[in-house]
């Protein structure tokens, strides 16, 4: 039996979470349609301003991303620590950049004098807040309900836009992370929309690389994205647990061959990180290449994946082949 979305994301499991939205009726996200010769490629802004707009009201970061023709791809991590040291006010101002709230707690955020009553009201939406401000599925909700509403503006029609809620897998380890961190940034190569991945438009790849050039700094991160911070360490900053130059060589190296139509072979001594996740040469271009269709909802390694389904009581686990594939 499927397991209720509640379920799927949990804390205790992982805080890094790979999801995808499609749309419906043949309809376009961005791109050119060719059925009616339209082109929607200014949705793609639209997808992009609104996603990093939300990373910066919400405790959650965005880790990396990919506007494709009629679907998403979108991996986030979920950052208690951050929530932690908001105050009640800076929560309720930051809700309030996505909704009007209660008059309460817009008499709260002006500073006007409140009751008691009206103060523990004020409380309890807090509390409310918070919990949404670091939840996903409110952070998709955010993100796609107002393109579908955009989109069947433009197109004037009404009805849906997306196909259903959106998908959602939990990468149990940095194997899976970085293993689906690169198969988003290569969507737009895997597709042959591009030919590099420096070129490939609206990725978190290409706003990585086009901050680098923006300021001539070989590891300036732009502040919308989840930085790289460096291999595991004592004290370590929060951020993703790689460096950047090995990450953009890695995609860059893995991009290279997608483009060239044939499987070639991978030098591992040239992909430290490969090295240090234990990941085969030879298994990365299958990961990069078919990570939706090798994993399920849930994507480590053999190790990761029997712990997670001896603390969640599940019996069934994804097929022996995608595990290998990290192994």
């Amino acid at each position: 039996m499927p397991k209720s979305r509640i379920q799927q994301i949990n804390l205790s499991d992982t805080s890094y979470y790979h999801c995808t939205s499609r749309c419906v009726r043949r309809a376009f996200l961005c791109g050119n349609d060719p059925f009616s010769g339209e082109s929607y490629e200014h949705r793609r802004d639209w997808i992009e301003t609104r996603l990093l707009f939300l990373a910066s009201v919400f405790a959650i970061d965005v880790c990396a991303y990919a506007v494709m023709s009629n679907h998403l791809h979108v991996v986030l991590h979920i950052n208690p620590e951050k929530i932690a040291k908001w105050s009640n006010l800076e929560i309720v101002q930051r809700w309030h950049k996505l909704h009007k709230g209660t008059l309460f707690t817009q008499q709260y955020e002006r500073g006007e004098e409140q009751p008691e009553y009206v103060l523990k009201h004020v409380e309890e939406s807090v509390a409310t807040f918070r919990t949404r401000l670091m939840d996903i599925s409110w952070f998709m909700k955010e993100l796609n309900e107002p393109i579908a509403r955009q989109a069947n503006f433009e197109d004037n029609c009404t009805g849906r836009f997306w196909e259903g809620r959106f998908k959602s897998q939990a990468l149990l380890d940095e194997a899976a992370l970085i293993s689906c961190m690169a198969y988003v940034d290569l969507n737009p190569v895997r597709s042959k929309v591009c030919e590099t991945p420096e070129k490939s438009d609206y990725t978190s790849l290409k706003k990585r690389v086009n901050s680098i050039k923006k300021y001539s700094q070989k590891n300036y991160q732009p502040k919308e994205l989840f930085p790289f911070v460096g291999n595991p360490r004592k004290n370590m900053p929060d951020g993703l647990p790689f460096s950047l130059t090995d990450y953009l060589e890695l995609v860059d190296i893995t991009g290279r061959i997608i483009r060239e139509d044939k499987r070639g072979s991978i030098d591992a001594s040239l992909l430290p990180i490969l090295q240090r996740l234990t990941i085969s040469s030879e298994n990365w271009f299958c990961i990069v290449t078919e990570f939706g269709k090798r994993t399920g909802n849930i994507v480590g390694n053999e190790y990761s994946i029997t712990h997670y389904c001896e603390l969640n009581h599940r019996q069934r686990k994804p097929p022996k082949k995608s595990i290998r594939l990290l192994a």
